[in-house]
């Protein structure tokens, strides 16, 4: 949005005496109210999840031309009544973001440059790296001659990207590998 020095100038005027309008005594509320609508007038209102943690709190989304527009927390949802959290309060922008990420980007050892990559390549690098580093390091009896079957040079960061699901499904996966290192975000 390019905004004059002149324009700058004359809305801020217009907040410095809509405050003042407030304080002495005019109720803007049915303003805010109308002016907040406008932004979600014909969206089609919807109920997610937030994904960020257990917690799993409601938002309501409102969606205009196959795109989010708005997002604010439920309060019709016991457990937050509403209220959200930073990450979850974050939502729109997170999603809506012109620097979100849409391909996955590689930097190869010593070098100072990302590079574009396709998935299939990113994937099977990382599926070859685990996988060498598992058969190198993979010990099927600790010290003592018990049978631990485990990798204790791999260690697996969970994401708060990931709903409650996908960190379950990772965790099955990550311990079917044999790892016994991994924490996840929500909890740091």
């Amino acid at each position: 949005m390019n905004i004059s020095r002149r324009g700058f100038m004359k809305l801020a005027g217009i907040g410095v005496a809509s405050i003042g309008l407030g304080q002495m005594g005019l109720d803007l509320s049915p303003v805010q109210a109308y002016a907040a609508g406008l932004k979600i007038e014909g969206a089609q209102e919807v109920i997610s999840i937030c994904p960020f943690c257990a917690v799993s709190c409601h938002f309501i989304a409102h969606v205009k031309d196959g795109k989010i527009v708005s997002t604010e927390g439920d309060p019709d949802y016991p457990v937050s009544e509403g209220a959200l959290c930073a990450k979850g309060a974050a939502m729109l922008s997170m999603h809506n973001s012109p620097h979100r990420l849409q391909k996955p980007k590689y930097r190869a050892p010593y070098s100072d440059k990302w590079v574009e990559k396709e998935w299939d390549w990113v994937i099977d690098r990382i599926a070859k790296n685990v996988k060498k580093t598992r058969d190198a390091d993979f010990k099927t009896h600790n010290a003592k001659g018990q049978e631990v079957n485990r990798v204790e040079s791999i260690f697996h960061l969970g994401s708060s990207q990931m709903d409650n699901e996908e960190c379950a499904l990772v965790h099955q996966g990550v311990r079917g590998l044999g790892l016994v290192h991994f924490d996840h975000q929500a909890r740091i």
